[in-house]
This record gives structure tokens, C-alpha cells and sequence, in this order.
């Protein structure tokens, strides 16, 4: 053996014998047990993988390579994800950049530019993958625009909108103007803000907004029933001196009002509020919309058509002051708003005709397997957060007004553009009332409507025999952040297509944090690449960092130093090994005499390996590799090691054979220990063993897949 460990050299190497040996596929391995699935969560195919990327990695192929050690079935089904929104997100910064515009491309040309820029990072992301040492199955390998998963996409939208889960409604929805598309409420991202709070007239009262530039969409104002302060009115029409002249409004009493704030009254303007919107539908109120999606003031706003929201409401509030309709203003006043969770700009509520799930339904079922603990949850406190979403959940928005995603298999003619016909090819002949051909909706779906059915449609669902033998599958292991955006939905999802839960257990991990625990970003400079730092300690030391310190639900901390310290725990096992492979004496005939000591040593190891077994089996994947760091460490090099150099230099045959004997079978436990959590450094110790150590002649001779 060298004496040192080149970790750029052995990577590549083994990633190929691996890869080579085909026993990333588990219709090829030597094992032939119960099935073990993983899906990967399938990385956004618009750049390079991240810290977070690289812990998902690291988790799930512990799991893996343990179970496929164990004899069991394994497979771990790669992919990529077309990631619709946030895709053109990231394109739309690059053509931006080129002095280009995304509204200005004719469609199928945008696409194609985005299919090429896709395909590109996704080359690149599983050659990353790969340097991470997933041992996933690269010929299952599956996109999210793949033409199967298209189909069966839409087969599902199809389906739920015939048994009425679906529809098309006019309802306000969370609208990006620098991007001019719906977002779901789950991709509104809640900042605190300051902002001048206006105490503006209303015939005889006075009412708090923030927002005076949608006054011109006021259709009542509204107190709590219970405000003593203002039941007289309730019923009543007032008259009010407006901007654009004399107004009415009618006073109604609704619940949703809060009487402490402001002055207990409040302007209902259901077009551009989400609680307002609700107010309006409990009293029947007029919906008058006087923001365009561009952010601008329309024509029922008179002179103040044309102005975007923020000059509006500074022109409108000065315009109210000095027609003495302001009677003061609050300039300290702190609310939350609601921001795109990507570009951060101000969302506009609008009321635009858009597709819908009913959700209600599915969210009774998706509690129920939750609650029967058909599924798991690690860690548990995070199966309460997952039910009361549930149990609260509203709607979901799946119509998104971008080019890239899987088109809504949905189709109208001119003379009624609301009129809908759904299936994936367009109605036969043209419209019977104005005889124009059939035009398809251009809106996509949402991303997470399509990834939330990746378990089964990934394994090719109804009818192939993948899902019928890996479906459901055993773990999904993602990030907290995404329980409700994609899990509660796969599961949603998975129960209504299938009839069945898609998985056992949801194991959830934290937010990657740097050494002081701040969240990492660009902007502040802590960003760690993953394979940059992987390049310069080893892919096993990083490995080991994200692990050791990871548990579920927690966000571990990761640093260059903790990183650097795995280092030199990996050169720790390359030089105890390269003592005990080259001290080997393979001459030696004698049987071994071993000692107390001896049977002491392998009592201690099996005990070390039953514990590590249960902490992976009970998923405390840190207690494990905590575990076994030490144990080989302290123990097996510092101490056994140490204890058995006199003895290795000594007369007695039968003795030196015992000490030999015994240390190299520690040897080969620690390194199948180690192997799911350092699989680089193990398997090419592993190929440096005496030949009799290994496997028996004519078996596979890989660590990858010997018995664990």
C-alpha cells in the first residue's frame, strides 16, 4: 500500500469499478432479499448541486449501501427535475444578462433554449452525483419531462377533473408582476416591513389602510358585529367625499375584523386583499379589480390610470391630504406583506381565472395514514406541523403563466374563452357556435403538481414491473423546509392514484449552517461547495462532516475546519490498514493461539456492530458514524493496534498469527461499518487485503456488496 492515501487518484477509480460492476442495479446484484427503494428527490436541473445537495447524497446512500450489505433488494432511482418556476427563474437571469427578454421569444424557441440549458446542468449534475459517491441506479435514471411522466401528468389532472376535484375558478391569487405568473400560497415568502399607515375619511368615519391606492375598489366598509362603537350603522349606506367624487359604500359587520386595529373600521376592497375577498364573498359583494397584472392603476382609477402601485399610493395619499381626507398618518407602523420567494418582489393580490384542486379531501386521507402511523415521521414533532397543515389547508393554485412545465391538457374556443373542454388532445372540428379551431390553455402546471406524484410515476406506474416490485417505497429523505410543498402532496397524491401510501417512512433533514449557524448565502460569503471541498480533503471526509452532527429535523453546521478534521481521520484509517495489510505475514502456517485479549477484542467489535446496525436501522445515522469514528480511532488504532506490535515481532508463531489473525478481522468489520459512510477510503483497502480475507474465489470480491 502507498503511504498515503490520493483520494483525486481512487475516486474516479472506484466510482468506474462500481459503476462497472452493475451492481447499482438491483436486478444484478448477488443478493436477492425484500426490495429497499429510495427515490431520490430528483435536484432542480438549472446548476450545480449545493451543500444541501450533498448532505441528501450522503444520507441516502448510507441507507442504501447498508441495506444492499444486508442482502436486501436495494434500489435508489436517480433524477432530475425540470423545476418549472424557479427554472425560468434562473434563465430568465441569464438571458437578461445577454440583453434579452423572455416576453419578447416566441414559445417553442424559449423552450428549446431551455430544454438545451437543462440538459446541460443535468449532465453536470449527475457527473456530481457521481463524485459524491451515489450508488444509485443510473439506468432507471428519470427527468420530470420525461414523455411518460408528461402523460401520466395529465392523465391525472384529466382524471380528478372528471370526479370534480378539479376546477376552473375566478378567485384572488398570488400574483409576481416581474414575472407575470400565479404563485401557489405556499410560494409566498412573509416579510416585516415598515410602512406609513394612512387614518383616512370616510363620510363619518375615520378607517386605517396601508394600501390607499386601491380605495378606488372599495365596495363597503366593514366593522366587528361586536364593536359597540358602530352599530348604528350596520345595515346602513354612507356617503363619502372621494377622489373621483361622491361615493356610497355599504356597512356590513363580519367576524374577520379586528376592532383593535386602527379605528375598529375597516375598507373592504375584495379584488386586491385575501380576506377582504372573503368578506365580499359573504356579503355578495361587488369585485371591482383596479390593478392590471402589470402592478399598474386601470382605467376605473381616472387620472391615476397608468401609475405603478408604490407612485400610486404616494400620489393618492398626497392627493387625500390635501382635499383634507387624511386626518393623520402612522409612519412607524410594521406589517408583514407577502414576496415572491424568488425574486423577493411584492406580490399583488389579483383576481385571475385559474385552475384549482379541491384539496379537502385529499388532505383527510393523507391525515389518516399519518395518524394510524402507516407512515412515519423522523423526526416525530414534525408529524404535528405536517397534520396541522393539513387540517387547515386552503385550495392549491396549479396553473402557473410560464412556458416551461407540462402544459394543462385543457382547450377553449374564442366566442367563450371560459368554456373549458380537458384532455390532452383538442375537441374534434371547431366550435359549433363560432366555428374557430380550438386554442390549448399555454399555462403549465405547478412544479410540485407533477413532482408530487415522482414516486410512482418514476417507477412507472400502473403497469410495470418496477412498480409493482418497488412501489411503495421505503424512505423518502428530504429537507424539512419542502414537508409541505412536495411531501404532504406526494402523499396526497400517491394515495389518490395509487390507493396506496408512497412510502414508509418521511425522514427529514435540516438546513446546512456554517460554523457560526448562519443560514448559508451568496450574498454573505459562507457558501461551501460541496465538490470544491470534496477536491481538497476527500468526498469521505465530507461525508462524514455532514453527518456526524446531522440529526433529523436539525440544521447541522458544517465548516472547512470540521471538513479538514475527517481528513485526517480518513488518513487515520489508510495508515492503521497499511500497517495491518502489510504487516501481514500470508507465510505464517501455524494455527492461531488467541488470547482473552483476542476474544476480549472481537466480543468488544461485535458489540460495536450491533449498536451501529440498530442506530442505522433507527435512523440515528450521526450516533452511527460517531460510534464507529471512535471505536476505530481510540480503540482499534490507538490502543489495539499499539498493543499488538510486540507481539507481531515476536517468536512465538502461533501468538503472531493470533495477533495478526485477530486484527485483520477487526479490520474488515470497521471497514464494512465504515463503508455506507466513507465508501471511497473502504473499498480501496478493501481491494488491498490479503486475498484470503476477501470473499471466496468465483464471489463478488467489491466491499460494496459484501455481506454486511
Amino acid at each position: 500500500m502507498e503511504t498515503r492515501f490520493d483520494h483525486k487518484q481512487v475516486e474516479p477509480k472506484i466510482y468506474q469499478s462500481w459503476e462497472k460492476s452493475g451492481f447499482f442495479n438491483p436486478d444484478k446484484l448477488p443478493a436477492k432479499g425484500k426490495p429497499f427503494t429510495i427515490i431520490m428527490p430528483p435536484p432542480n436541473a438549472n446548476g450545480s448541486l449545493h451543500i444541501g445537495h450533498a448532505l441528501f447524497v450522503t444520507l441516502e446512500d448510507i441507507m442504501i449501501r447498508f441495506w444492499r450489505m444486508r442482502g436486501r433488494k436495494t434500489l435508489w432511482l436517480p433524477g432530475a427535475d425540470h423545476a418549472g418556476f424557479e427554472t425560468q427563474v434562473v434563465f430568465d437571469k441569464k438571458i437578461e444578462k445577454e440583453g434579452r427578454n423572455r416576453f419578447k421569444i416566441p414559445r417553442e424557441k424559449l423552450w428549446q433554449e431551455l430544454w438545451r440549458f437543462t440538459q446541460e446542468n443535468k449532465k453536470i449534475m449527475e457527473g456530481q452525483l457521481r463524485s459524491l459517491g451515489a450508488s444509485c441506479d443510473w439506468s432507471r435514471e428519470k427527468f420530470t419531462l420525461d414523455p411518460d411522466i408528461i402523460e401520466k401528468t395529465q392523465e391525472t389532472f384529466i382524471k380528478m377533473y372528471e370526479a370534480g376535484l378539479v376546477y376552473r375558478g375566478r378567485r384572488l391569487v398570488n400574483w409576481c408582476v416581474k414575472h407575470q405568473t400565479a404563485l401557489s400560497d405556499l410560494e409566498v415568502s412573509y416579510i416585516e416591513r415598515k410602512d406609513p399607515l394612512y387614518y383616512i375619511k370616510y363620510g363619518p368615519f375615520t378607517l386605517a389602510t396601508v394600501r390607499p391606492e386601491t380605495k378606488f375598489g372599495d365596495t363597503a366598509v366593514a366593522v366587528h358585529p361586536g364593536d359597540k362603537r358602530y352599530q348604528k350603522y350596520i345595515g346602513k349606506e354612507i356617503e363619502a367625499e372621494d377622489l373621483l367624487g361622491p361615493i356610497k359604500l355599504k356597512v356590513i359587520a363580519d367576524e374577520a375584523v379586528d376592532p383593535h386595529f386602527g379605528t375598529g373600521v375597516v375598507k373592504v376592497t375584495p379584488a386586491h386583499d385575501p380576506t377582504d375577498f372573503e368578506i365580499g364573498l359573504r356579503h355578495k359583494l361587488e369585485v371591482r379589480q383596479v390593478i392590471d397584472k402589470f402592478g399598474r392603476l386601470n382605467e376605473k382609477t381616472g387620472r391615476y390610470r397608468g401609475l405603478k402601485v408604490a407612485e400610486a399610493r404616494e400620489k393618492v395619499a398626497s392627493d387625500l391630504k390635501e382635499r383634507g381626507l387624511i386626518k393623520k398618518i402612522d409612519e412607524k407602523y410594521v406589517h408583514s406583506i407577502a414576496t415572491c420567494y424568488k425574486c423577493g418582489s411584492v406580490l399583488e393580490p389579483l383576481l385571475l381565472p385559474q385552475w384549482f384542486i379541491k384539496m379537502e379531501g385529499l388532505a383527510r386521507e393523507a391525515i389518516k395514514v399519518a395518524e394510524s402511523g402507516k407512515i412515519k415521521f423522523y423526526p416525530e414533532r414534525l408529524k404535528k406541523v405536517y397534520l396541522h397543515w393539513l387540517k387547515n389547508i386552503r385550495d392549491w393554485n396549479i396553473s402557473r403563466q410560464i412556458i416551461w412545465g407540462i402544459r394543462i391538457p385543457a382547450w377553449h374556443c374564442e366566442c367563450e374563452p371560459e368554456n373549458w373542454r380537458v384532455g390532452t388532445k383538442a375537441p374534434r372540428g371547431k366550435c359549433p357556435r363560432c366555428r374557430s379551431s380550438w386554442t390549448e390553455d399555454p399555462d403549465v402546471f405547478d412544479t410540485w403538481f407533477s413532482s408530487g406524484q415522482w414516486p410512482f410515476l418514476s417507477l412507472g406506474y400502473p403497469k410495470s414491473r418496477d412498480y409493482k416490485t418497488f412501489y411503495p417505497t421505503d424512505v423518502m429523505e428530504t429537507g424539512w423546509d419542502i414537508l409541505f410543498f412536495w411531501v404532504a402532496r406526494m402523499i396526497m397524491l400517491g394515495l389518490y392514484r395509487t390507493g396506496k401510501i408512497p412510502f414508509k417512512v418521511v425522514y427529514l433533514h435540516g438546513l446546512v449552517r456554517d460554523k457560526d449557524r448562519q443560514k448559508m448565502s451568496k450574498s454573505k460569503g459562507n457558501v461551501i461547495d460541496p465538490l470544491g471541498v470534496a477536491d481538497i480533503y476527500g468526498t469521505d471526509a465530507v461525508r462524514m462532516a455532514l453527518t456526524i452532527g446531522s440529526l433529523p429535523g436539525n440544521d447541522p453546521i458544517i465548516s472547512e475546519d470540521k471538513i479538514r478534521g475527517y481528513r485526517n481521520f480518513t488518513t487515520k484509517i489508510w495508515n492503521a490498514s497499511r500497517f495491518v495489510v502489510t504487516g501481514y505475514d500470508a507465510k505464517l502456517k501455524v494455527r492461531p493461539r488467541y488470547s482473552p485479549n483476542d476474544r476480549r477484542h472481537q466480543k468488544q467489535l461485535a458489540e460495536i456492530k450491533k449498536r451501529v446496525t440498530k442506530d442505522i436501522e433507527n435512523f440515528r445515522f450521526h450516533h452511527a458514524a460517531e460510534t464507529i469514528y471512535h471505536y476505530f480511532w481510540h480503540t482499534f488504532a490507538d490502543k489495539i493496534i499499539e498493543e499488538s506490535k510486540s507481539r507481531l515481532g515476536g517468536e512465538n508463531e502461533a501468538d503472531k498469527a493470533a495477533a495478526q489473525e485477530t486484527l485483520l478481522k477487526l479490520l474488515k468489520e470497521s471497514l464494512k461499518m465504515l463503508h455506507p459512510f466513507m465508501p471511497f477510503v473502504t473499498e480501496e483497502i478493501w481491494q488491498r487485503l490479503p486475498r484470503s480475507a476477501k470473499a471466496p474465489r468465483g464471489k463478488p470480491s467489491l466491499l460494496m456488496v459484501e455481506k454486511w
